[in-house]
């Protein structure tokens, strides 16, 4: 499949010299490496007297009057230079509210990308623009909101270097208007969506601007290629804001659900029971504590309308990670983030009312306390589960600010209540630092962490220490782990315990000036890496090595047209020390595997009416051989209609046995309008021989009110079912399935 690599470094190994500067004489700390900076670039909002009509006409006389912003520069292509296409920015502040507007001229307003309409979709597809907030005004963190030219709604939260929260949903509006020479952007932003410091006059700001057609990307400030819209050293300031205050202090957004669940059934067609139809309520509560300090409230918490999970197939004998997608989890989920993704997370937030089969656990209830004091950012997370677990889980996370962008912080958990045996602790430190050296991003960062679980002897812990170089030229990275065997954190995710292991890349991707390339991609003669030895050996004994990862890229290139190619050459291990099932009824015996693979990788524009991802990868596989091919096609049609289909087949051949694993998806969005939308999903994974659908209809009458209807329902696929898909009878004999209607409604009393 495709590999993500994150802005990943190893500076101080590998990077040539000349790009790692030194610290200069006399200097002592880590803030003094920070490059000198030019002035912070200011710009004045013009003070409105009253609440303004959101039409993205900007016919009213306190826009005309209003102070402008005009200089955009380009990140990419040309770094530095004017946007190709004019870009006006004006700024008026209420009692109330921030009203933002851009107006993006274009001189071919026929060649536009405005293909999306649905809250929260990827708008990245389209031309648009974004607005930064950093609210704080401390460098550190920034509420982002997105539009289209159609009026489409993104939002994020983005904490720290580089951990952006898309999950996030903030109070805010938006409203577009085009015509023959561009397009106009109005933006709402109310403060009390906002978080800041008491009677706040200044605030972080910056605009970025991208034009699809031309893959051109403009901003305000931050528009260097080693910097971009989230280095918010770089930001520049909105001033001549009178004293703000959040407001209301408190929301409220009760829920009213009605539920009918059909029998369960088994594989050969025998009902389970369980159907019937249940009503069900509940309430969020969000209240100020402070102006920077939010604390929020859940009462019998219901998560009905959540998209369901991607299934898929494990050729693996390790964990397959899931990422959160429950609201209540997500907000203000940056501060709880310690570890590594995916790898070893002290805390994973999925393990609070969710099985490990993915199964909902109810939760009766939760609290949730998070934002700044000072230079602290404090997170405080309670939750309450019922019946089938009875647990109560508790979370709390503190960082202090250190230089101009790190910080130090703790994390200590504890699980425990009725249904847990014993009390389940885990605790650990982290240290981040972010720096600037003669303009290069450079940023080392450590970990420790212990646990703490009934049956275990002692405090086992596990550790990671690494460096990262994420620049243009360069982007480099290596690190180092140790956790221990009985590392065992039961608020977390760790995929594997007992072990060392080694990460990192070197990618080399200049700009060769050839016509139709944007940039090249080399990680050759140096892999990508990833080594794992068990806790007794050492990872520089190949011997020694469990498993093993070695990738290199001898070529790839992103064009000027936004396609992107890639021919990758891979060198993998696994040593299991026992049989494993790699697929049904087939098993892997114990031994030492080491096999050579190729793969070619293809994306296509995203920007493009019909964009495709194509993967093709040959060669080993453990004992044998196995052929992959992978194929993702997007077709998006005025906005308003979106259809996607996927499929992932591995044809293996092993001396246990051959197989054909195949995993296929397919997804209708409608969107009528940028707040009534409707969504299919359908999976069908031929390992665990079922289908399953996922329709969800979503309306928002007003912004923080909101209407589903969600229907959920699987079906088998194995042929020796007497009941099984397509076949009309399966339809009376679902594995499982539920229809659910839910309301929220916002009240600010």
């Amino acid at each position: 499949m495709i590999r993500r690599r994150p802005f990943l470094l190893m500076a101080l190994l590998i990077t040539p010299l000349p790009l790692v500067a030194q610290a200069p004489s006399g200097t002592g700390t880590p803030g003094d490496l920070v490059s000198r900076l030019p002035a912070v670039q200011q710009f004045r909002a013009t003070a409105g007297a009253a609440e303004l009509k959101l039409d993205g006409r900007l016919d009213e006389s306190v826009w005309t009057a209003a102070d402008s912003m005009t200089d955009f520069r380009q990140r990419d292509p040309a770094e530095g230079e004017a946007g190709t296409e004019r870009t006006v920015v004006r700024v008026l502040s209420t009692r109330e509210a921030l009203y933002i507007a851009v107006r993006a001229e274009d001189h071919d307003m026929r060649a536009i990308r405005a293909t999306v309409l649905r809250r929260d979709a990827d708008l990245t597809v389209d031309d648009y623009v974004t607005i930064l907030i950093d609210s704080f005004h401390d460098r550190r963190g920034a509420f982002l909101f997105r539009t289209n030219p159609s009026g489409a709604m993104w939002d994020a939260q983005l904490t720290g270097w580089d951990n952006l929260n898309e999950s996030w949903n903030g109070i805010w509006d938006v409203s577009v208007a085009r015509d023959s020479a561009g397009w106009t952007a109005e933006f709402r932003i109310p403060y009390q969506t906002l978080r800041f410091p008491p009677r706040a006059t200044t605030l972080g700001f910056n605009v970025q601007r991208f034009i699809r057609r031309k893959n051109e990307e403009i901003l305000w400030q931050s528009y260097r290629r080693t910097e971009g819209l989230y280095q918010l050293l770089r930001e520049g300031e909105l001033t001549g804001l009178t004293p703000l205050r959040r407001g209301r202090p408190l929301e409220l957004m009760p829920y009213v659900l009605g539920k009918a669940t059909a029998n369960d059934h088994d594989a050969s067609g025998r009902s389970l029971g369980g159907g019937g139809v249940s009503p069900k309520g509940g309430a969020d509560v969000k209240l100020a504590v402070s102006p920077t300090l939010t604390a929020d409230f859940t009462v019998n918490t219901d998560f009905a309308q959540v998209e369901a999970d991607s299934q898929v197939i494990n050729l693996t004998r390790f964990p397959v990670f899931f990422p959160e997608k429950r609201q209540f989890f997500l907000e203000s989920s940056g501060i709880f983030d310690f570890g590594t993704a995916q790898r070893a997370q002290l805390f994973y937030s999925r393990r609070i009312g969710l099985r490990e089969d993915g199964l909902p656990v109810p939760i009766l209830g939760g609290a949730r306390l998070s934002g700044k004091a000072g230079p602290w950012a404090l997170g405080f997370l309670d939750a309450r589960t019922g019946s089938g677990d009875e647990a109560n889980d508790l979370v709390l996370r503190v960082k202090r600010d250190l230089f101009e962008r790190g910080y130090v912080g703790a994390m200590a958990l504890q699980r425990s209540g009725p249904g847990v045996t014993g009390a389940e602790r885990g605790a650990g430190l982290d240290v981040d630092l972010p720096l600037v050296i003669h303009g290069q991003n450079l940023e080392p960062f450590a970990w420790i962490a212990g646990t703490q679980v009934p049956g275990v002897r002692g405090t086992p812990k596990a550790w990671r220490v690494a460096t990262d170089y994420p620049n243009d030229l360069f982007d480099n990275f290596v690190s180092l782990y140790r956790i221990d065997a009985g590392f065992t954190p039961t608020l977390g995710f760790v995929r594997r315990t007992g072990i060392w292991e080694t990460t990192g890349h070197v990618d080399f991707m200049p700009r060769p000036k050839i016509v139709g390339i944007r940039q090249l991609d080399f990680e050759f003669p140096i892999p990508t890496w990833d080594i794992i030895a068990d806790e007794q050996g050492s990872l520089f004994r190949s011997r020694d090595w469990q498993t093993a990862t070695l990738q290199w890229i001898p070529l790839g290139a992103t064009m000027e047209s936004g396609d992107h190619f890639e021919i990758d050459v891979l060198r993998l291990l696994d040593a299991p020390p026992d049989s494993f099932e790699v697929f049904r009824g087939v098993q892997i015996a114990p031994g030492r595997y080491w096999w050579t693979r190729g793969q070619l990788q293809y994306l296509s524009s995203p920007g493009r009416p019909l964009s495709v991802t194509a993967i093709v990868g040959f060669g080993g596989f453990y004992d044998g051989t196995d052929v992959e091919t992978a194929l993702e096609a997007t077709w998006r049609q005025s906005g308003h209609l979106t259809l996607t289909g996927g499929v992932d087949r591995s044809q293996v051949s092993l001396s246990a046995g051959t197989f054909t694993a195949l995993q296929a998806t397919g997804r209708i969005e409608y969107a009528f309008n940028t707040r009534t939308d409707f969504l299919a999903f359908v999976q069908y994974n031929n390992e665990a021989q079922r289908i399953d659908f996922n329709l969800r209809f979503h309306w928002i009458p007003t912004i923080g009110d909101d209407l589903y209807i969600v229907w959920n329902s699987g079906y088998t696929t194995d042929s020796s079912a007497p009941h099984r898909f397509p076949s009309p009878h399966v339809l009376g004999h679902p594995l499982n399935g539920a229809l659910v209607v839910k309301a929220v409604h916002r009240i600010v009393p």
